[in-house]
């Protein structure tokens, strides 16, 4: 590996894989540090957009996706105590995309598929359990250090990538502002591995729920249901995690005689939050180290695909010779959608999808199914919700 020209990438989730893949794919040496001692099992994201996957046919990680997760070629907002709904069906979308659906696959199953396809190639070195202590750069190049097995190292490269979460380090060591704040509520997720679709009429693999206490989403995945909530007003977070509690939300999605197999629950605050700038010099923010959103319509690590893909072909244009002003070019595109698309988006399906009132929630349904009655209005909520409008005006951003 040419440790010159190597890309430095911090984080080895969804965003800081992809991201290496891709570099690696067009021709440049990558280092890639995780934290963790292997390839992280977050279960939070699991909807892939068709943007998304159109953009992972370039170098054939869409087919081994599609093949590992579950197609849901509609979705649905339904009433829980009535069964009233409103349906949209992403068919509409056949001739915008090759992919007319979501695709629900929860993100570490795209995670293994990566680590698996990058130890082939031999221009990458992914190293786990490798904690970085420290970034810096100057008008030569990049310097991390970074520990493993108890062991600081000092590693150069030509470029930068931060795709290192919330908590980014490179974000924080160039001094980037991350503005915004945290949503109010915290978010839960329970999974558990009973067919709901045998048994749930007119069930969808994706269904936004509203019922008298709240909301709650359903979403198959291979071989289990997940199930997200907000935790109201006055409950606490320990009984709504327990046992008891996930037993409980269950048994009123669909009751039965024995107990549910929980196999996994947990919870997170959302933020709304935006970087002040998504490149300084020879560094760049990708995914959650640049921005968060609502996580309503699953569209965060979606971005954050968009975000690694758009770069590594950025960085790849310097190398051949385009001026490095390219680089601010990334930072107008990406944050822009983030902001003006992808948080926006997500702001209106959570208004929607957290309305409580019922005379409320009757009107939204009513607005909803004269969306989806309607062809072309149908279409285009379709193509803004999945993420085709968005990723369209990223070229028109100069």
């Amino acid at each position: 590996m040419a440790v010159a020209d190597r890309v430095i990438i911090v984080g080895a989730g969804p965003i800081g894989l992809v991201a290496t893949y891709w570099l690696a794919r067009l021709g440049i040496p990558v280092l890639t540090l995780e934290r963790d001692t292997e390839t992280p099992s977050d279960m939070r994201a699991s909807t892939f957009h068709p943007p998304s996957m159109d953009l992972m046919e370039e170098f054939g990680i869409t087919p081994k996706l599609v093949a590992a997760g579950v197609p849901a070629p509609q979705w649905q907002i339904r009433v829980h105590e009535t069964k009233e709904s409103v349906i949209f069906d992403l068919g509409v979308l056949k001739g915008e995309t090759a992919h007319p659906y979501r695709l629900q696959c929860e993100q570490a199953r795209l995670n293994r598929i990566l680590v698996a396809e990058i130890a082939k190639l031999d221009n990458v070195d992914l190293r786990f359990g490798t904690e970085v202590e420290a970034v810096d750069q100057d008008e030569n190049g990049v310097t991390v250090t970074a520990t493993r097995g108890g062991e600081t190292e000092v590693l150069t490269g030509r470029y930068l990538i931060g795709a290192d979460g919330a908590r980014s380090i490179v974000r924080k060591s160039f001094g980037i502002d991350f503005i915004g704040a945290p949503y109010p509520e915290t978010l839960t997720l329970t999974v558990t591995d009973f067919p709901f679709e045998d048994h749930i009429p007119g069930l969808l693999n994706v269904n936004y729920h509203w019922r008298e206490e709240g909301n709650y989403s359903l979403m198959k995945v291979p071989g289990a249901w997940r199930s997200g909530g907000r935790l109201r007003p006055g409950q606490d977070l320990s009984d709504v995690l327990s046992d008891a509690a996930a037993e409980r939300h269950f048994q009123t999605v669909w009751p039965k005689s024995s107990p549910y197999n929980i196999i996994y629950r947990g919870s997170y605050r959302a933020h709304r939050r935006i970087a002040s700038t998504f490149n300084v010099g020879r560094a760049f923010l990708a995914g959650d180290a640049a921005h968060l959103n609502d996580p309503q319509g699953g569209m965060g690590m979606n971005s954050g695909i968009h975000d690694a893909i758009n770069l590594a072909h950025k960085i790849r244009a310097v190398l051949d010779g385009t001026d490095p002003a390219l680089f601010d070019r990334y930072t107008r595109q990406r944050r822009t959608i983030a902001t003006d698309e992808v948080q926006q988006n997500a702001e209106n399906l959570r208004n929607v999808i957290k309305e409580k009132e019922w005379d409320a929630r009757q009107a939204r349904l009513r607005q909803m199914q004269a969306i989806a009655a309607d062809p072309a209005r149908h279409k285009a909520f379709l193509m803004k919700t999945s993420m085709i409008e968005g990723f369209r005006k990223v070229e028109t951003i100069a």
